[in-house]
C-alpha cells in the first residue's frame, strides 16, 4: 500500500485505496496519535507502520483537504534550481543552494483559489518536501531518511513586487495571500521507486507551461538537506519548495501573467495533482 498522508478540516488522516477514501488518524490509532498533523510528523515511521495495515474508510472529497502541513514552523524555497530556469531569468546558476523563505501566512489549500490582485502574478510549479524527523548536520546519505514525503506545489509569484528593488525581495514577492498551495497529500518517500527522479508538470488553462524532471536539478535533494541542516535545524513538518523548472510567464515573449479565469493544474506525475482557479 502506498502511504499517503493528508489533513482534512484540520485533522490528520490516512488516505486509503486509490485516493478516494480516508481514515481519521486519531480514530484509526485508537487515540495513540492525536488529530494534529504535528503528532504524525514527530512519529512518522510508526504512523507509516500503522497505515500499512489500514484499509477502507469514508469517501474523500479533495475540496475538504487543507494543505498537508498547515502548522509548519519553517518554509524554505530554493531559487534557480534548474539551469534552464536560471537562463530564462537571465541569472547565473548559483554556486550553493539559493535559499529564501515563503511566509506561512501565504499558505493555501491544495485546490484553493488564487486571487489576481495585481497584473504581474506568475506561476512556478515545484516539487515540495515535508520534513519528517529533521535535525541538524544531516549528511547526504541520511537526507531522504529525514524527509517524511513529497507532494506538488505552486510558488505563486508577484514579479513586480519581487523585483521592486535590487537585489530582489523574493520572500515578499512570493508570499501574498494564497501564494502557497501544495498537496493534496504527502506520498511517503519509501513508496517512490526513485525519489531522485520525479516528473513535474504545469498547465495554465490547458496549455503546458512547465515540464521537467528532478534529475535536472542544479542541487539535488540530498545536497539541499545537507546544506540547510548545517545552518538551521529542520523541524518535523517543515516545508521545502525545491525550485521551479523553466517556462514561467515573466520570461515568455510576450510575457504571460495569470488573469482571472485561468486554471492552474500542477502535477507530481503519478503521485499528486492540485488545481487552482484564478479569481
Amino acid at each position: 500500500m502506498t502511504f499517503r498522508f493528508a489533513v482534512r478540516q484540520g485533522r490528520a488522516i490516512v488516505v486509503t485505496g486509490d485516493g478516494s477514501t480516508y481514515l481519521d488518524l486519531e480514530e484509526a490509532s485508537k487515540g495513540k496519535y492525536g488529530p494534529s498533523p504535528a503528532s504524525a510528523f514527530a512519529n512518522w515511521r510508526k504512523v507509516r507502520e500503522l497505515a500499512n495495515g489500514l484499509s477502507g474508510g469514508a469517501p474523500l472529497r479533495l475540496d475538504e483537504l487543507d494543505n498537508p502541513s498547515p502548522d509548519a514552523a519553517q518554509v524554505f524555497a530554493v531559487g534557480l534550481n534548474y539551469r534552464h530556469h536560471a537562463a530564462e531569468m537571465k541569472s547565473d546558476v548559483p554556486k550553493t543552494p539559493l535559499i529564501f523563505s515563503k511566509y506561512r501566512s501565504c499558505f493555501n489549500t491544495p485546490n484553493g483559489d488564487v486571487a489576481i490582485t495585481t497584473p504581474t502574478i506568475d506561476w512556478e510549479c515545484e516539487l515540495v518536501l515535508v520534513v519528517g524527523s529533521g535535525g541538524r548536520d544531516i549528511s547526504r546519505n541520511r537526507a531522504w531518511d529525514a524527509i517524511a514525503g513529497v507532494c506538488i506545489g505552486q510558488d505563486v509569484s508577484d514579479r513586480a513586487l519581487q523585483y521592486a528593488n535590487n537585489p530582489p525581495q523574493f520572500g515578499l514577492g512570493k508570499s501574498r495571500k494564497g501564494f502557497a498551495p501544495f498537496g493534496p497529500w504527502i506520498t511517503d518517500v519509501k513508496d517512490l521507486p526513485n525519489c531522485d527522479d520525479l516528473e513535474v508538470r504545469c498547465t495554465v488553462s490547458g496549455e503546458v507551461m512547465q515540464h521537467d524532471r528532478t534529475t535536472n536539478f542544479v542541487f539535488d535533494i540530498p545536497t539541499i538537506i545537507e546544506f540547510l541542516s548545517t545552518v538551521v535545524e529542520l523541524y518535523p513538518g517543515d516545508v521545502i519548495y525545491t525550485g521551479s523548472p523553466s517556462g514561467v510567464g515573466t520570461s515568455r515573449t510576450p510575457q504571460r501573467y495569470l488573469k482571472a479565469g485561468d486554471v492552474i493544474v500542477s502535477e507530481l506525475v503519478g503521485h499528486a495533482t492540485i488545481t487552482n482557479h484564478c479569481v
